[in-house]
C-alpha cells in the first residue's frame, strides 16, 4: 500500500484537514516533543488538552486510539468493543510503515484506507484538543466533535 510517505507528512495532514473543511490552522513549534508534557509546554494547553494517537493492532488490523494526554489506554476494552481475540500497541516500525508518520507526529486522521477510530471519552470535555499534524513539531486545535467527524471516530469508554 502507498502511504504517500514521499510527500511531506504536514502537507498531507494539512490537505487532509482542507479536504475535510477544517478552518484552523497547524502551528509548528521549533522545540521536538517528546512527551504530553513538552507538547502542552509547545502549544500553551493542560496536558489534558493534548491529544495522543495510538496505533493498536486488532487482531493484526489498525485501529485508532484518541487518548487525552494523560490518560492509557485500556487494551481490554478496546478487545470487547470490537469482539476481537487480541489487541496490542503496533510498533514504531509497522506505524511508520503503514501510515508514513513516525511516533512522536502521528496525527488522528490523514490515512490513506479508513481506520476504526475510537475517542477516549474525556477529551469531550474540552472546546480543543490538539494533535500531532504529522511530525513532533506540528500540531493543530480541532474540537473533539470535529475531530469525531473528520475521523468518523466514535466516542467510547476506552481509558484504564
Amino acid at each position: 500500500m502507498s502511504t504517500g510517505a514521499d510527500l511531506d507528512p504536514i502537507d498531507r495532514v494539512k490537505s487532509f484537514l482542507d479536504n475535510h473543511g477544517y478552518k484552523g490552522e497547524i502551528k509548528i513549534s521549533h522545540e521536538t516533543i517528546f512527551t504530553v508534557e513538552d507538547a502542552a509546554k509547545a502549544v500553551g494547553a493542560p496536558a489534558e488538552h493534548i491529544l495522543k494517537t495510538l496505533v493498536l493492532l486488532a487482531d493484526e488490523e489498525p485501529v485508532l486510539a484518541l487518548m487525552s494526554g494523560p490518560n492509557k489506554v485500556d487494551l481490554k476494552k478496546i478487545k470487547q468493543r470490537l469482539c476481537v481475540r487480541k489487541v496490542k500497541m503496533a510498533s514504531p516500525d509497522f506505524v511508520y510503515t503503514y501510515s508514513g508518520y513516525r511516533i512522536g507526529g502521528v496525527p488522528p486522521i490523514g490515512y490513506v484506507e479508513k481506520i476504526p477510530a475510537f475517542l477516549d471519552e474525556d477529551l469531550f470535555q474540552y472546546d480543543l484538543v490538539w494533535a500531532a499534524a504529522g511530525t513532533d513539531h506540528a500540531f493543530f486545535p480541532i474540537s473533539p466533535e470535529e475531530l469525531m467527524a473528520i475521523a468518523a471516530g466514535e466516542k467510547a469508554d476506552i481509558k484504564k
